[in-house]
């Protein structure tokens, strides 16, 4: 690995680390960028899923006072999320990786589509005055398993998905929805970074790079994110999510 693609995998791993905190989405930013540089799709994932816990810790602890009072909460879906999580990274890899090298590409299009939605989803949730007679609560912890699966199979855009699932059952503010998002998220990272480093074959280089940025980026609120204009940064992380998926298309011929 050269110094240019180390520098470029490293301001991946701090865009990812800083768009994860405030939204979700920065797998999308740093699997691009291993897959540019020659990676295998099932090495890339494993190696930015490891990179990234560090930053998912980073950013909930950034929304530790949003936490606040939500202990038992967490507790109970980071059990879901643990589980979920566990359930993914067998799948990924006991899955022949031609299953996975398949599966991505509609992946990370269900992840632009996310993206593109995001806005309002998230006006649903500021928007939403009086308190719901507590429907569909009962599947949260289902839910969030299934978000908790997805992410420790290919964790692009898992907060958006979180996001709209607890913001569409719980009656918080949008900013204690997030912390827990970003709390949930980052367990099921963790879990699934603990499960990769044990039975996964990463590349410790570029978890290293990814570590070492999605940390600045996470504990100091996307940095990078916020020099941007929420469409245009929308825009950028949808056209390298299409990048990718176009690019693990043409590599299948």
């Amino acid at each position: 690995m050269g110094p240019w693609e180390a520098l470029a995998i490293l301001l991946a791993g701090i865009g990812a680390g800083g768009i994860n905190a405030v939204v979700g989405s920065g797998t999308l930013f740093t699997f691009p960028v291993l897959l540019a540089f020659g990676f295998p799709p099932v090495t890339a994932s494993i190696s930015n899923s490891i990179g990234l816990a560090p930053g998912a810790l980073a950013g909930t602890f950034g929304y530790r006072r949003e936490l606040h009072g939500q202990g038992r909460r967490v507790l109970r879906l980071a059990a879901m999320s643990c589980l979920g999580a566990l359930t993914g990274g067998v799948l990924l890899l006991n899955l022949p990786s031609e299953v996975f090298e398949s599966v991505v590409p509609v992946l990370i299009g269900l992840a632009c589509v996310l993206i593109i939605i995001q806005p309002r989803i998230a006006r649903r949730v500021r928007e939403r005055k009086k308190p719901r007679s507590g429907r569909g609560r009962p599947l949260v912890p289902l839910g969030v398993y299934a978000a908790g699966t997805y992410g420790g199979y290919f964790a692009a855009a898992q907060g958006i998905v979180l996001i709209s699932i607890l913001g569409t059952a719980l009656d918080e503010d949008v900013q204690r929805i997030n912390a827990l998002k970003n709390a949930l998220a980052a367990t099921v990272n963790v879990t699934a970074a603990v499960f990769y480093i044990t039975f996964g074959e990463p590349s410790w280089a570029a978890v290293g790079l990814i570590a070492a940025g999605s940390v600045i980026g996470g504990y100091t609120g996307a940095l990078l994110g916020r020099m941007l204009k929420p469409f245009a940064l929308r825009g950028l992380i949808v056209a390298v999510g299409l990048t990718a998926a176009l690019q693990l298309v043409f590599e299948r011929f």
